[in-house]
């Protein structure tokens, strides 16, 4: 996988990059990324990359050409370097919801080769979307100062699912929303801290049992805690029964 990032921060998005999985599944020469800076494409020579926005409001809008100029040299690059299909993917508030099955598609794609645009201030020029952006993404509903740390976001989602960047090949597989739900709690050493201890199934060494503990909590918080994530799963026969134990527990 190749992942080109255009940000007027570069030095920001390759060194977090470098970092944990991510960093390690570089090394391990599982993804490839390099970064674009527009300013590199500015003709003035203030390396002007912003302006006011037309109709007034507060705030500047990225200029259209160098950051076009920027999206399509990362392409040609990728293009250069074998990659078939670049997909340009613009990180804002205003796009589709990001999801673990759409960061499992986008992981998928063999020989995948993105190019993602980090913008700044009010947000870049409506024609370099339609001209240049192939799909938006959205991290949450909430807005940051640019789109550097969404990007990271969605490079570290996007690293984790190729194989062998991650030390244990399960975990991956068991994550959280991976089927859809909530993970379940976690514990580890020492049994009693503070004077709570750890569920007793989970030191019982019945895998049968831990599985199923683990099911219903993650029904449980699932429910509680993200009621829309249940309302478009069709709960399997022992999935109801788990869940219908957990709130007859709580009443």
């Amino acid at each position: 996988m190749r992942i080109d990032v255009v940000t007027l921060f570069p030095e920001m998005v390759a060194h977090a990059a470098a970092f944990g999985v991510t960093g390690r599944a570089q090394e391990r020469g599982l993804w490839r990324l390099a970064v674009w800076n527009p300013r590199d494409y500015a003709t003035d020579n203030h390396r002007t990359v912003d302006d006011r926005p037309y109709g007034g409001g507060p705030g500047m809008v990225m200029l259209p050409g160098p950051l076009s100029q920027a999206i399509r040299g990362a392409k040609a690059a990728q293009v250069a370097a074998g990659c078939a299909a670049p997909r340009v993917l613009h990180l804002t508030p205003a796009g589709a919801p990001l999801t673990h099955a759409r960061v499992a598609a986008l992981a998928a794609v063999p020989h995948a080769a993105y190019v993602l645009v980090a913008g700044r201030y009010e947000g870049i020029d409506e024609r370099v979307v339609a001209g240049e952006v192939d799909e938006e993404i959205a991290i949450g509903d909430f807005v940051v100062s640019g789109g550097e740390l969404p990007a990271l976001m969605l490079i570290d989602a996007l690293a984790r699912q190729l194989p062998g960047a991650l030390n244990d090949a399960e975990s991956a597989q068991q994550e959280s929303f991976v089927d859809g739900l909530l993970d379940c709690p976690h514990y580890t050493r020492p049994e009693v801290f503070e004077g709570s201890a750890v569920p007793a199934v989970l030191t019982s060494g019945n895998h049968a049992d831990i599985r199923r503990w683990r099911l219903a909590q993650s029904l449980a918080r699932t429910a509680a805690r993200r009621p829309e994530l249940m309302a478009g799963r069709t709960l399997s026969k022992e999935e109801q029964q788990l869940l219908a134990q957990q709130r007859a527990a709580k009443s």
